[in-house]
């Protein structure tokens, strides 16, 4: 039956205690769609952080903790700190902000990129 359809029989689940499970489907296709599916999930993702400057303590620690974690699965991670209004007179605390990232992240991340002008950090894992 296979054969006159020009497909193939592909056993899809194999199983000790009953009979094996089988499709009639086009092999070719099927290693095709496993290979694209190994190749995005094994693609590191960039994970983003925004930051305020005025960010509180218990945020702050919260955002570094959770990119550490990420950081320690082999993501990288992006970090933005957003101005408004009067903060861009404050330019300074945004960078310093950001300088405290990259000593609280150095045992876990290496700095890729850290963009003053724009205010962006981006740290790939270790």
């Amino acid at each position: 039956m296979a054969k006159e359809s020009k497909l193939d029989l592909v056993v899809v689940s194999p199983s000790e205690d009953g009979p094996p499970v089988a499709k009639i489907m086009d092999y070719g296709k099927l290693q095709y769609q496993q290979n694209k599916r190994q190749k995005q999930t094994s693609r590191p993702s960039v994970k983003e952080v925004k930051f305020r400057p005025n960010i509180g303590e218990s945020d702050y620690t919260l955002r570094i903790n959770r990119a550490t974690e990420w950081l320690s699965k082999g993501d990288s991670v992006k970090f933005l700190v957003r101005l408004r209004g009067r903060e861009h007179q404050h330019r300074d605390r945004a960078t310093d902000l950001l300088n405290r990232v990259v000593d609280d992240l150095n045992e876990a991340g290496k700095v890729q990129s850290f963009d003053h002008r724009a205010l962006t950090l981006f740290l790939a894992p270790a």
